[in-house]
């Protein structure tokens, strides 16, 4: 688009969540192209800036496009039968343990060819689109080869290019072990650290590497050897903790500079510690904990003493988080953990963002990128108090309407 003919957009009194708080008056915004040029409380707006404007209506409440991020979208099968194994009283560690869960999908997904992923994944991703997503990361995990992990992510980016959203993209070659190394967990992350890695820093495929530190997965160790063949390709990291142990997994990363840690249920003080230190941001999973039907809470009151960001994703993947509508989670991150409202929705827009390593991202100011969400309610807290479809007036990414009812 050139300089001439960028579309400029205008809102009136509407009341804007900024990505970390509420305005408190009514604004008006103005964009241009792909970036916000004007914010301006409405007493001090003149009428005068609108030549050349479409006007985009009046009232409602402007947030950042939602940003997600941590899912697992990119999958083949269906795991419905360990959601009835679960109800009838296994647990996850069980199902795991026996062959089922991440290796049950492992099976589907590598018998899958590339175009039937990309075929099974885009309704998915369009669900979150339809709630508001424009930034979505999209983790790999459930090839475990490098062939079919590279694959993965050869879809994650293509569905960044069939559709409005920004994919960021997650080499999780460390997810679980395969069968073909069953008993030999360090010879696979040997292939990982030697060959994964490398092959998709090679074909930038990967924006950061992530790992499964747990008992049921990988240890520190193991895990700190990933990260150190990660930064050696100069790739950041991100890692699954402390979901269901205390192994120390959180504060390893953070002593790495990770992004992120993930799940955090019994993240400790010494791990709270290191991530402010650390500046990595506490991303809560609370669809996870809803579908495990988990007791353990993470400590959200000591990470909110603590200063550490907390991001709000939907770990959406088809055993433990099958849900594909973010405004949930800001519903369930309120009531199961009892962030605020204001929390929750900082927490997929300006904290999602950071945790993505996406400077600036998941904000409305003047300058930044014109994703916007413009929602058909009277104030921010509504998205978490209501799980109600159909609230979504208009959706920009980088400042194309891609929706308006």
């Amino acid at each position: 688009m050139s300089e001439t003919t960028k579309t400029r957009r205008l809102w009136r009194d509407i009341h804007v969540f900024d990505g970390l708080r509420t305005l408190p008056e009514p604004m008006a915004v103005i964009s241009e192209g792909a970036r916000i040029v004007s914010l301006v409380p409405m007493r001090e707006f003149d009428e005068a800036t609108v030549e050349g404007c479409h006007d985009m209506g009046r009232g409602g409440v402007m947030t950042p496009g939602l940003v997600d991020c941590h899912t697992h979208l990119v999958f083949g099968g269906s795991r419905a039968d360990e959601f009835e194994a679960r109800l009838e009283g296994a647990s996850y560690e069980e199902i795991a343990r026996r062959g089922g869960g991440i290796l049950s999908t492992v099976t589907a997904t590598r018998e899958a060819s590339k175009e039937q992923l990309l075929e099974l994944a885009r309704p998915r991703l369009e669900a979150l689109i339809a709630d508001g997503v424009t930034t979505v990361e999209i983790k790999s995990g459930y090839g475990l080869t490098v062939e079919d992990e590279l694959k993965m992510l050869r879809v994650a980016r293509r569905l960044g290019e069939v559709l409005p959203v920004r994919v960021v993209t997650t080499l999780l070659g460390a997810h679980a072990l395969p069968p073909e190394f069953k008993d030999d967990s360090d010879g696979y992350i040997d292939l990982v650290c030697r060959e994964m890695i490398p092959a998709a820093a090679k074909e930038g495929l990967a924006d950061a590497v992530d790992v499964f530190c747990e008992k049921i997965a990988f240890s520190v160790a193991q895990c700190e050897r990933v990260f150190e063949a990660a930064e050696a390709h100069g790739l950041p990291i991100k890692a699954h903790a402390e979901q269901l142990s205390n192994l120390g997994g959180t504060a390893m990363a953070a002593r790495h500079g990770a992004l992120s840690a993930d799940h955090i249920e019994y993240l400790d003080d010494a791990g709270i510690q290191a991530m402010r230190q650390a500046g990595s941001v506490a991303v809560i999973l609370p669809g996870a904990f809803h579908t495990l039907r988990e007791t353990q809470q993470p400590p959200i009151a000591a990470l909110r003493e603590a200063g550490v960001p907390m991001a709000v994703a939907t770990d959406a993947n088809p055993g433990s988080s099958p849900l594909f509508m973010p405004t949930l989670m800001l519903n369930l991150a309120c009531t199961l953990f009892r962030l605020t409202p204001q929390e929750a929705l900082a927490g997929m827009t300006a904290h999602g963002a950071t945790a993505l390593g996406l400077k600036g991202g998941g904000r409305i100011q003047e300058g930044a990128t014109a994703d916007l969400c413009i929602w058909d309610i009277d104030t921010p807290a509504a998205l978490a108090y209501a799980v109600q479809p159909g609230r979504l007036r208009q959706r920009l990414f980088q400042g194309e309407l891609t929706h308006a009812v």
